[in-house]
């Protein structure tokens, strides 16, 4: 009987974990709609105006502010790393993290990497042998577009300052609820559109050209920031939705198999029980 009682105790707990685990599924779900219209509804508008920056950047002037698509020899290079503040969302961080130790130990083997992170997890994991500049968790308390471009501007200050040479954007790129895209993003200095894929078209600048680069730059780099962590914003809740679905069902199908293994011990005990009492009384009898 201690052996039911055990496997009575082993099912309870799998069923509270199956309903803490459903719970959170739903959760996830609900977060992930709202988030996948966010990102969904900005990425043509960003996506554009990198476009236009790449094309505009192109044919820029030493003189014109092309100070953030300066080419320089790359000796300091800040890897910003995306993740998320919490867990249980399978390999979306892990995946993150690999990605950004690779960059430092193949990529930029030959340079210093500092890293900035955007999510406790990449903090906590990349502070301990990596050399970590500033932590921006507290993003994804408010997550809006003001909050995203002073992260922007903090970057663009340690690029033109000749802090860091070349400035690499890592997160996960929202595709659908269960994929998720591993996405390493040159963001500064700024990628100029190669000349094959280079469009032609002709811009007017009005007003002059220097003003229009002073100010569609900037905001073209907040934007392409803010696209990021909203991707990854976005990737978290449908890693998160799909690992706690699958963690629902492997549950399930647990609790299903120690029920099996319940009622065969049941029946088992009831059997010895029954074979003794004939056995008693074939005794007596006897």
């Amino acid at each position: 009987m201690a052996n039911l009682k055990e496997i009575r105790n082993r099912i309870a707990s799998v069923s509270s974990t199956m309903q803490i685990t459903s719970a959170m599924k739903m959760v996830s779900a609900a977060k992930l709609k709202k988030a996948q219209d966010a990102i969904t509804a900005m990425r043509p508008y960003a996506d554009k105006l990198t476009e236009l920056l790449q094309n505009l950047s192109g044919s820029l002037d030493s003189d014109t502010g092309s100070s953030f698509a300066e080419e320089r020899p790359v000796r300091k290079v800040l890897v910003v790393s995306i993740t998320s503040n919490r867990g249980l969302c399978g390999a979306f961080n892990s995946n993150v993290i690999k990605e950004c130790i690779s960059l430092k130990e193949n990529t930029f083997v030959d340079q210093e990497v500092h890293f900035m992170t955007v999510g406790k997890k990449g903090f906590d994991l990349l502070k301990k042998k990596n050399t970590v500049v500033t932590d921006h968790s507290k993003v994804f308390d408010d997550l809006t577009f003001d909050h995203v471009a002073q992260i922007a501007e903090e970057l663009m200050e340690h690029f033109v300052s000749g802090s860091y040479d070349k400035i690499v954007l890592v997160y996960n790129k929202f595709k659908n609820a269960a994929t998720q895209i591993l996405m390493t993003e040159q963001f500064l200095p700024i990628v100029p559109e190669s000349s094959e894929n280079r469009s032609s078209t002709d811009y007017i600048f009005e007003p002059e050209k220097e003003k229009i680069v002073m100010e569609l730059i900037p905001k073209s780099l907040k934007t392409q920031l803010y696209k990021a962590v909203r991707d990854s914003f976005a990737s978290e809740h449908g890693a998160r939705m799909t690992a706690m679905h699958k963690a629902t069902d492997n549950a399930s199908e647990l609790r299903d198999q120690l029920k099996l293994t319940y009622n065969k011990a049941r029946q088992a005990a009831i059997t010895n029980e029954i074979l003794e009492i004939v056995g008693g009384a074939e005794a007596l009898n006897g």
